[in-house]
C-alpha cells in the first residue's frame, strides 16, 4: 500500500518535515561517499532551518508529558499489559530529559562555527560549493569517510533528542486512528466531519492504483480528488471508482 499523509496543523506540519529530514540525513550520513555526505550536510542546514521557526522543543515536552499522563492513568488496568506500559512510559521520560537537556536554540552551536556557516550561504547559491570557491570544504569532502562521519554525527547528534521526541509524538498520533475502507466513485469524495477534530489524515492506496490523491481539509469537511498522475501535462481527475483505505488522527 502506499501511504499519503496530510497534516491538519502547522505544528504536525512542522514535524512531518523534520521525520523525513532526520531520516535523509542518518541514511546519507551512513554512506561513506563524499557525495552522500554533501547531501547529508545540506540536510543538517534544512534542519537547522526547520527546526529554528518555532518553539518546537517546548511543544514536544508539554505533548509528551501530556502523554505521560494519559499512559499513567491505565496503571492497575487488568486489560493494559503492565511490562508494555511501563516501557512506553520509560520511552517518554527518557525523551522529555533529553529534551529538557537541550540549552539553547536549537543548533545554536551550528550557527557558531563560522565554516559551517560559510558553506549553509554558499549551498543556496547554484554551484556554489565547488572547490575553486569553498577550497576548505573541497578538502574536507577528500578526507577519510570514518573522519567525516565522525564530523556529521558530532554536528547532527545535540539535535537527535527532537527526531526521538517526534518519533514518539508521530507513532502516538498515527496509531490514535482506524482505518476505514472507503470508495470515490468518479475520483472523488466528501467527508463530513460532524464535530469530529482530526490533525492528521492518513489515507492508502494500492501500489498498481493509477491515481494520487489531492486532499483539502476545512473545519467541517474533508474533500479528496483522484488524479491520474500525468507528468507531461495537467493532471485530470480519474473517471473511475477508486478504493481507498481512510484514518483520522488526533491526540
Amino acid at each position: 500500500m502506499i501511504t499519503y499523509e496530510y497534516p491538519l496543523s502547522e505544528r504536525v506540519r512542522t514535524l512531518l518535515r523534520l521525520e523525513d529530514l532526520f531520516d535523509k540525513v542518518t541514511h546519507f550520513a551512513a554512506a561513506e561517499g563524499a557525495m552522500e555526505h554533501h547531501v547529508a550536510l545540506v540536510t543538517m542546514f534544512e534542519i537547522l532551518e526547520v527546526a529554528g521557526r518555532a518553539d518546537l522543543k517546548f511543544d514536544l515536552v508539554q505533548e509528551l508529558e501530556r502523554q505521560r499522563q494519559i499512559l499513567l492513568s491505565f496503571r492497575n488496568n487488568p486489560e493494559i499489559s503492565e511490562n508494555a506500559l511501563s516501557g512506553a512510559l520509560y520511552e517518554i521520560e527518557q525523551a522529555s530529559a533529553l529534551l529538557l537537556g537541550m540549552h539553547g536554540k536549537i543548533g545554536h552551536y551550528l550557527r557558531e562555527s563560522e565554516w559551517l556557516m560559510t558553506i549553509k550561504n554558499r549551498v543556496a547559491i547554484p554551484g556554489g560549493v565547488c572547490e575553486f570557491d569553498l577550497p576548505a570544504y573541497h578538502f574536507w569532502r577528500h578526507r577519510e569517510p570514518a573522519l567525516r562521519q565522525q564530523d556529521i554525527r558530532g554536528w547532527i547528534g545535540p539535535m537527535m533528542p527532537i527526531r526521538d521526541g517526534l518519533t514518539i509524538v508521530l507513532r502516538l498520533l498515527r496509531a490514535s486512528g482506524r482505518a476505514e475502507h472507503q470508495e470515490a466513485p468518479r475520483g472523488a469524495f466528501q467527508l463530513m466531519l460532524g464535530g469530529r477534530t482530526a490533525q492528521l489524515i492518513r489515507l492508502k492506496t494500492k501500489p498498481g492504483e493509477p491515481c494520487l490523491p489531492e486532499i483539502s481539509a476545512g473545519k467541517f469537511a474533508i474533500n479528496i480528488r483522484f488524479l491520474r498522475p500525468e507528468m507531461d501535462q495537467r493532471p485530470r481527475q480519474v473517471e473511475s471508482t477508486v478504493n481507498f483505505d481512510l484514518t483520522l488522527c488526533n491526540l
